[in-house]
């Protein structure tokens, strides 16, 4: 007789189990929902991230150029006599050109800085015609087309920085390699400090145009601001005076 409530107590332990085991893993997941249902609720980006992201993609541009750049001139400059070969200068000369390219392929296209159209001049009455005034001297014109704000072709917008420094980088890194592999060590040295100076005015050009923010650090010398679009010229008032009198 004793052993029947020791059944039953074994039966509702082993129901308890059963119950348990087929709870748990629902309550599991309910709470792994939740939990990720509460992560991208608050999963948004902060306030300005957009210009941050920008200016650090510009900052990764740089690295992208740099790692190529350098790999080529540490090889060049300890090889013997500054020499490589052929299919080691075509290697590294290669990612040197397709870091450049990716960079100019993903180089926004900035269009020329547009200058502002002059207001019309409203009509006036025809006035009597005038004497015609004597021809200027060529000295006087030459003087007048140097005039301070003349407008014209040598108003020219500020040059696309970037592109340039790109541009001389790619033609300074073809003369190293050309050098590498001539057997001459004598034109190594030179054609290698073009290519750090390119390197270096690439740097500035993204630095300054890619805006990025002022250095603070304390002891810096400031850099030198982008060269601003020519304003357009003025236009010239209308006389006041009414007609002139016939």
């Amino acid at each position: 007789m004793r052993a029947l409530p020791a059944r039953r107590i074994a039966s509702s332990a082993l129901c308890a189990t059963l119950l348990l085991g087929i709870a748990a893993p629902v309550a599991i997941a309910a709470d792994g929902d939740s939990a990720r249902g509460h992560t991208s609720a608050v999963a948004a980006p902060v306030p300005g991230a957009d210009a941050l992201l920008a200016q650090v993609k510009s900052l990764a541009d740089i690295a992208g150029v740099l790692a190529p750049v350098t790999d080529l001139l540490n090889a060049v400059l300890k090889a013997d006599n500054g020499q490589l070969s052929a299919d080691q200068a075509a290697t590294l000369g290669q990612a040197v050109k397709d870091a450049i390219a990716k960079l100019t392929a993903a180089a926004p296209v900035t269009p020329p800085a547009a200058v502002p159209a002059v207001p019309a001049v409203p009509a006036v009455p025809a006035a009597p015609a005038l004497p015609a005034l004597p021809t200027l001297p060529k000295s006087a014109e030459a003087q007048d087309d140097k005039a301070p704000g003349a407008s014209g072709p040598r108003a020219a917008a500020p040059a696309d920085l970037a592109g340039d420094a790109l541009a001389a980088l790619q033609k300074a890194v073809d003369t190293l390699l050309a050098a590498v592999t001539s057997g001459d060590p004598a034109g190594v040295v030179p054609a290698a400090t073009a290519v750090v100076t390119g390197l270096v005015n690439l740097v500035v050009a993204i630095v300054l145009g890619g805006g990025l923010p002022v250095p603070d650090l304390p002891g810096l010398p400031s850099l030198p601001s982008l060269p601003a679009v020519p304003a357009a010229p003025a236009v010239p008032a209308l006389p006041t005076g009414g007609l002139l009198p016939s």
